[in-house]
């Protein structure tokens, strides 16, 4: 999954961004509000970590033009704000959830994984797909119970596909929850993922839709 973090902290950011790339995401970073603005318009994320004391455009204005414009990706927000009022000022103009500065990098992890699940209406920390599960917290993957190892990339493919069951996800949509920006895609990138899935974990488990996508099939 890729992620959007907006943090002008260089320190924390660049903390942040190590933490998450660590935990399998791919991660775009800025540091100021205005970059920040144009990201949003230009590109699709599965979830947007927004600080709100931002040089050049504050966050929570940045919020409320997503919401304004019927965007629905999820927002955490980041702030040495902890006053009452400014959590309720968030969460009433759009965000889901509120992480006060400081905090532990394995929670923003938690609420992270949270609220991705959330997004796809999936509350348990798991997903399944016949003898296929997915451990969120864990990152563990077994079919009919036993452990399988996949990769890092192999890994965001698979939570892509099963977090998106019953829609077909197409090329470029997977490619763009696989790497950030300055990343080099190579054009069988997507092709080389799923057949090693398939090889792992089942040749049926992925249906290839001809001039669409990808699509969780059936698990042999």
């Amino acid at each position: 999954m890729r992620i959007f973090l907006v943090e002008d902290d260089p320190l924390l950011g660049d903390g942040l961004m190590a933490g998450l790339k660590i935990a399998g995401y791919a991660v775009d970073w800025v540091q100021d509000g205005e970059h920040a603005r144009q990201a949003l318009r230009d590109q699709t994320y599965g979830l947007c970590i927004l600080d709100l004391e931002l040089p050049r455009y504050d966050g929570l204005s940045i919020l409320k033009e997503l919401r304004a414009r019927k965007d629905h990706t999820p927002v955490l927000i980041l702030t040495a704000r902890d006053a009452s009022s400014d959590r309720v000022g968030g969460l009433d103009a759009g965000a889901d959830d509120y992480l006060t500065k400081p905090f532990d990098l394995p929670e923003l992890l938690a609420r992270v994984r949270a609220l991705t699940r959330r997004a796809v209406g999936n509350a348990a920390p798991t997903l399944t797909h016949g003898l296929i599960e997915l451990d969120l917290i864990s990152k563990r993957i077994t079919r009919g119970g036993v452990p399988v190892a996949l990769s890092a990339r192999e890994y965001a493919l698979l939570h892509d596909l099963l977090a998106n069951q019953g829609r077909i996800r197409t090329k470029v949509e997977l490619e763009e929850g696989l790497y950030a920006w300055g990343e080099e895609v190579e054009s069988n990138t997507v092709e080389v993922y799923v057949h090693h899935l398939r090889k792992k974990l089942g040749a049926s488990l992925i249906r290839t839709v001809r001039g669409q996508g990808y699509v969780i099939g059936d698990d042999e």
